[in-house]
């Protein structure tokens, strides 16, 4: 597939944040039920956030998170199965690894359920020294939530 007509973007207010939904749902299953307002917000406290666009279709997106110059995290890579295969990822990845807020950093970080070897031939390197995750209590179903502040308060 051709794909040198795709053109790569670092602006957030390009994105419609519905159609950002819709490719979310077709190629990323950990990803299928984001709402737009939960993307919205995840959007702007991302930097950079690097988008692919085939015309005005969506076909691509990754965002990082990072202080710019000791530790960052790229997050939610995704390309539309349709493109995949073409190279686009890779490109993806590297447009968002050559931008100013991240060509400086020391250590990046990335999460990644199943790609790894993808990941690899990129360049990132297994580690197995930083795998500690917390989830969050706050974020639960906010009805939980209610039932278990109000049994606090009941005691």
């Amino acid at each position: 597939m051709d794909c040198s007509h795709i053109q790569f973007c670092d602006q957030k207010e390009r994105i419609d944040l519905e159609q950002l939904q819709r490719l979310l749902q077709v190629a990323a299953f950990w990803a299928r039920n984001r709402r737009v307002e939960d993307l919205a917000v995840a959007i702007a406290n991302s930097e950079p956030v690097i988008t692919a666009w085939d015309g005005e279709q969506l076909i691509g997106f990754a965002r990082a998170t990072s202080d710019g110059i000791y530790r960052a995290t790229i997050w939610d890579v995704v390309i539309h199965p349709d493109y995949q295969g073409a190279g686009l990822g890779r490109r993806l990845v590297e447009t968002v690894l050559g931008h100013p807020r991240m060509n400086r950093v020391e250590r990046i970080y990335l999460m990644t359920t199943h790609q790894q070897s993808f990941y690899e031939r990129i360049g990132f390197e297994r580690n197995s020294s930083t795998t500690m995750v917390l989830h969050n209590p706050l974020v639960a179903d906010p009805a939980d939530l209610l039932v278990a502040m109000n049994g606090e308060v009941g005691k």
